[in-house]
């Protein structure tokens, strides 16, 4: 065959072969039609989950927050050293694929994983570890608050628990404590320890925040402020066949109605914070489909310990008689939570059931408030969340709840509210007398309970009453140091006994969080910290 014929063939099958594949191709959404399923018979259309909720993030670098809703974004963009369980706080491999701790609890050896990379195509190493925990043990509570919240203090400070982190092989880290930390691998697994590209923190400085790189299942594509945070499947990602979607849209819908009739609407797939007065609604709809977090929370009234006249533990004592919190659970709660007793659920290990909280007493309040000088009352400010949160669905309402029950025994509050970074900046530099807040536990251990909210060590951080308590710090930082689990129970029972009478708090409520999806949602687990990975989770 002469060259030119050949030319005219090929140019002929060229031809037919692009309008064969010009009749394949389909946006979106399109209408089904010939071809659509492509060579393999599977769509070729993207996997876009949009994710409804109540806030946006404050940073997208996850060692600088504390907040859950910049945890929900980077959860899924970075990668830890180990995991926790599917639905629980086991431990289990990540990046690093085993490890060894030595005899006396004060070295682990951790072998990583070998050919990951991160987003920006720089390798994960041993160096790259190194330097990740450099740059947060030279910071402080103010620019990294977790480092110090789970390690005990930065850099040379006594209190810092991490002697050294050096590599020892190009996929080899050796850690060297200075004294045994019984939740050291739980605090590794948490969201702000995801181990980030050091090229990449190392060029953006401070605004490494706003253009994340980690090794994880989605990498970051784009962050509309209060509206929407976008990121897309990772196709360099080192576990086989994750992630199944190709992108996610985090989209930012403060209130609670609003995203519930965006879910009914079916503008969004999932949807976080529901309140349980809506559980009903969802459980009745065949398209949709409602998910129980496994409750590992706490909802509280805080008490500024430094301000009049809370410096009185009587005064303390009188507010948990006055508020009915059998009654607060049972208006906004609909039946998914327990009236609270302790700082710390009742799921975690070390938990005290035989404190006697303090029972609904009107009259017992006004006696402790006249044995404190104020038989006649005084006047405070309630600080009320502006936001849902998964331990008080309803900030509001049960400020004003409150606020009616400490009327009655001749106290005068007046709530006020903030935008909520505001809110939570105002609490934290002790500037409320008392204020409405919760946890949600990060790594299913006592520690970060009653060490992170309530030890000395932690005031101004995520210790928001400034109480301080000697007698305390010392039973929590043995409990720290214990690695027979009988011992460590028995010292956090210790710890919630010298809580309960000195009463920085009222605990509320220990909730069951609620979120609903479509039923086209596949495979969604609800993570009891509150931060859901979803390199599982599939659309059908």
């Amino acid at each position: 065959m002469g060259k030119k014929k050949f030319l005219s063939w090929a140019f002929l099958l060229l031809l037919l072969v692009s309008t064969a594949l010009y009749g394949c191709s389909s946006d979106n959404g399109s209408e089904g039609g010939e071809g659509e399923g492509g060579s393999e018979g599977g769509s070729t259309e993207e996997k876009t989950l949009i994710f409804g909720r109540g806030g946006d993030s404050v940073s997208l670098d996850p060692i600088t927050v504390t907040d859950g809703e910049s945890f929900k974004v980077t959860k899924n963009v970075f990668d830890t050293l180990v995991n926790f369980g599917e639905q629980d706080t086991e431990i289990e491999p990540a990046l690093a694929s085993e490890w060894t701790p030595s005899e006396d609890g004060l070295t682990y050896t951790f072998t990583l994983e070998e050919g990951v990379k991160f987003h920006d195509g720089t390798d994960f190493n041993a160096e790259a570890v190194v330097k990740n925990f450099e740059r947060w043990a030279a910071g402080d509570g103010e620019k990294f608050p977790y480092y110090g919240s789970m390690f005990g203090g930065y850099g040379d400070e006594e209190g810092n628990v991490i002697e050294s982190v050096e590599a020892t092989g190009d996929y080899e880290v050796v850690f060297t404590l200075k004294r045994p930390q019984a939740p050291f691998l739980k605090n590794l697994a948490m969201s702000p320890f995801g181990i980030a590209s050091p090229t990449a923190f190392e060029e953006a400085g401070d605004a490494f925040g706003d253009n994340p790189v980690g090794t994880g299942p989605f990498k970051f594509v784009e962050w509309k402020r209060n509206d929407t945070i976008t990121i897309e499947k990772f196709d360099d990602y080192w576990v086989d066949g994750e992630p199944k979607l190709d992108q996610v849209v985090f989209r930012a819908i403060p209130d609670n109605s609003a995203r519930l009739n965006a879910l009914l609407s079916g503008e969004i797939d999932l949807a976080d914070g529901i309140t349980p007065s809506d559980g009903a609604t969802i459980e009745g709809d065949e398209n949709l489909q409602l998910f129980e977090r496994p409750s590992m929370n706490v909802g509280y009234l805080g008490m500024t310990v430094t301000r009049e006249p809370f410096d009185d533990p009587k005064v303390r004592q009188a507010v948990n008689h006055a508020i009915d919190k059998q009654a607060i659970v049972d208006a906004f709660f609909e039946g998914r939570a327990e009236v609270a007793k302790n700082p710390i659920p009742p799921v975690i290990s070390g938990y005290n059931d035989s404190i006697e909280g303090y029972d609904y007493n009107p009259e017992r309040a006004k006696e402790l408030l006249a044995e404190a000088g104020l038989a006649d009352g005084f006047e405070m400010e309630l600080y009320a969340m502006p936001v849902p949160r998964p331990y008080m669905p309803d900030g509001q309402k049960v400020a004003e709840a409150i606020q009616k029950n400490l009327a009655d025994v001749g106290v005068t509050a007046e709530i006020v509210s903030f935008e909520w970074a505001t809110y939570l900046e105002k609490a934290a530099n002790g500037e409320a007398d008392a204020f409405l807040l919760g946890w949600t536990g990060d790594n299913g251990d006592a520690d970060n309970f009653l060490y992170a909210l309530l030890d000395q060590d932690n005031v101004g951080t995520n210790n928001y009453t400034y109480y301080e308590s000697q007698e305390l710090h010392d039973v929590l930082i043995q409990a720290q140091s214990e690695v027979d689990e009988d011992v460590r129970n028995d010292l956090y029972m210790q710890a919630q006994e010298i809580i309960h009478e000195d009463a920085p708090w009222v605990p509320l409520a220990h909730s069951t969080p609620l979120l609903a999806g479509g039923k086209n949602v596949i495979n969604f687990k609800a993570h009891p910290t509150g931060s859901d990975k979803l390199a599982s989770v599939d659309l059908e």
